[in-house]
């Protein structure tokens, strides 16, 4: 049992650990600089273990500002399609960081909880309903119906459609990477693995 225990102990555990600033190479230091001056902050989460590869986490950094913030559906339901590519995911970082900003975006805790355990929310928005199956389409059957993509193109144009798909892919990226990289949540874990 013992033995079983700590098998499993050790295979819960994070694959990769933060890289200690003092040992940054000259990229790894560049890298840390150029996120401070975008976001005003040292590296943090996802970024911290990305930053084995600096030129892919400075990417990431960038990409994540503009859809994070300045994409053509807005911070709030940018926040809801974090959350749905978190839960799709099952990534509890992303979940622990995304979940309480969504809130205070204006995301309701009910519709919160839906998504946590995997289910449809009730009452969305018209435009929560839009990003809602656009997102889950394109995370469960890897393509978006006609349907749902006439809807999306119609309440958000061309280059909607492109950042709602963006913002996915770029939460599906840093999902991906801590999922292998076995990164804390950061808090409490909500999120229970969902059938496949």
């Amino acid at each position: 049992m013992l033995v079983l225990c700590s098998a499993v102990a050790a295979q819960a555990q994070e694959r990769l650990q933060p890289v200690p600033a003092a040992s940054y190479d000259a990229a790894q230091q560049q890298a840390a600089k150029d996120f401070e001056a975008a976001r005003h902050v040292p590296p943090s989460g996802p970024f911290l273990m990305l930053m084995r590869s600096p030129e892919l986490m400075t990417a990431a950094r960038s990409t994540g500002d503009y859809l994070r913030y300045k994409s053509a559906i807005g911070n709030t339901l940018s926040e809801f399609v974090i959350l749905v590519t978190a839960r799709a995911w099952s990534q509890e970082y992303e979940w622990n960081v995304h979940a309480p900003i969504a809130i205070q975006q204006g995301i309701t805790q009910a519709k919160v909880d839906a998504i946590a355990a995997g289910r449809r929310p009730d009452a969305m928005s018209d435009d929560e309903a839009i990003c809602y199956d656009f997102v889950s389409e394109l995370q469960h059957d890897r393509k978006v119906s006609d349907a749902t993509y006439a809807r999306a193109l119609k309440r958000f144009g061309e280059k909607g459609v492109v950042d709602l798909a963006g913002i996915s892919g770029y939460y599906s990226l840093l999902s991906m990477e801590m999922n292998m990289a076995r990164t804390d949540p950061g808090g409490p874990l909500r999120l229970k693995p969902l059938e496949r």
